[in-house]
């Protein structure tokens, strides 16, 4: 990660966020104990000098407003105290990009402090958590922050494969060893040699496949179909779960030995109403990187980001984001208002943060079914009548696919789907709630 310099008004008028930068991994120089180095950036206040305006973010303490670097010329973002948990958020995504991983919270900056150390250790990284937590972007920091950052970054979606080419696409095949192979083709492990791979959604992996994995693991060898000589390997894998592990160990749909393979160094990502702190960081580097061309990023206001606080977000991070990029539809100024806030589904009945003075409005036990286009009429149904289905075979998969009239590995990509739309349809403590 590249170091900042801030110059010493800086340290001295925004200590809160040169401290919040440090505690999310960016070094910190001085220029009396250091030279800057090609790829750093300085940190100046409104009058002083600017000696690489590409690299360079002016920080102001008077009003709230925030411009992106644009045709070499310097980022300003200025902003009072009051705006710091937005404002600070703004600088992060300048200085570290808006693809960097977010994080304000204690427990998140914990959590990114920790991968760091991960990053530097050439083990198995298992990442557990809820859909739209932020996985894959934890994974792309150890990615990123390991000796293998010059190498190939590769995010495998299991449950989005299709299981009949999953071992074909993961580990390669030769030229005729199936109908149709005009070709031999690397596979995903090979193509991602000396880098990383990741395992999105693991737990959607079929048994038998689960096996070759294991083998792979062990060994660092890949056997493409339709061959009989291995293949060295030199990947690191990450495999991310949205499921609990042990759990679908217990019930057999997971093997033990693949799960202490991959666990070498579990992390865990909480959702996103567990971590309010991170909200308003989140929310401004969401606004800048959908921001597109804008020559003034809106700015939420107080009543605004007390809104999106206010939510349970079941849909976490990418509810989020769906939630400020109509934010930014909907605002034609230079600030996002309560009004410009429209979420996904009401707010739960059951969810009241202590620190919130407003009173939520109550809502009706089942929510209103949002307007949409027809497709996604047919997918709710289609998700109600999955969910009926399991009940009446009391949770069995194989069973619920057979009545249905569909492949398990079907019925496993529809699971997923709805569990992305913050829906856990396959989770039976939801069916004793809504009983």
């Amino acid at each position: 990660m590249r170091s900042i310099f801030p110059s010493a008004a800086v340290t001295s008028r925004k200590y809160a966020l040169v401290s919040s930068l440090r505690a999310q991994g960016f070094a910190v120089g001085s220029f009396e104990t250091a030279q800057p180095g090609p790829n750093d950036l300085f940190l100046v206040v409104e009058g002083e000098g600017v000696a690489a305006p590409a690299r360079t973010v002016v920080i102001g303490c008077e009003g709230r407003h925030v411009t992106p670097s644009r045709n070499g010329s310097p980022a300003r973002i200025s902003f009072a105290t009051e705006d710091t948990a937005v404002g600070n958020g703004f600088a992060r995504a300048l200085i570290g990009g808006p693809d960097m991983p977010t994080a304000a919270d204690p427990e998140s900056l914990a959590l990114l402090a920790l991968a760091e150390r991960v990053a530097a250790a050439d083990i198995t990284v298992l990442i557990n958590g809820p859909t739209g937590t932020g996985k894959e972007v934890l994974a792309r920091a150890i990615h990123n922050g390991s000796a293998r950052k010059d190498k190939p970054f590769i995010a495998i979606n299991c449950a989005a494969l299709p299981e009949s080419m999953l071992e074909a696409l993961l580990f390669g095949h030769q030229k005729g060893a199936f109908t149709g192979a005009s070709s031999g083709g690397d596979g995903f492990f090979r193509a991602a040699n000396g880098g990383t791979i990741l395992l999105d959604e693991i737990a959607e992996m079929p048994l038998q496949l689960q096996a070759k994995l294991l083998r792979v693991l062990q060994e660092r060898e890949v056997v493409p179909l339709g061959a009989s000589v291995p293949q060295p390997i030199d990947v690191r894998v990450i495999a991310c779960a949205n499921r609990d592990l042990h759990a679908e160990v217990a019930a057999g749909r997971f093997r033990a030995d693949l799960y202490y393979r991959l666990a070498v160094f579990p992390l865990a990502t909480k959702s996103l109403a567990e971590r309010p702190q991170d909200i308003p960081a989140l929310a401004a580097t969401l606004i800048l990187r959908h921001a597109g061309t804008r020559t003034s990023i809106p700015w939420p206001s107080h009543a605004a980001i007390e809104q999106l606080m206010q939510h349970d977000w079941p849909g976490n991070v990418r509810e989020l984001e769906n939630v400020i990029q109509r934010a930014l539809l909907f605002c034609n100024g230079d600030t996002i208002e309560a009004n410009h806030i429209v979420f996904d589904r009401p707010v739960s009945m059951t969810f009241q943060r202590t620190a919130v003075v407003t009173p939520i409005t109550p809502v009706a036990a089942e929510p209103e079914t949002p307007p949409g286009t027809l497709g996604n009429i047919v997918q709710m149904s289609e998700f109600a009548a999955i969910r009926e289905t399991l009940k009446a075979c009391n949770g069995s998969r194989i069973e619920t696919a057979k009545r249905l009239g569909i492949s398990e590995r079907t019925l496993r990509y529809r699971l997923a789907k709805a569990r992305e739309q913050g829906d856990d349809i396959g989770n039976v403590h939801n069916w004793a709630a809504s009983a």
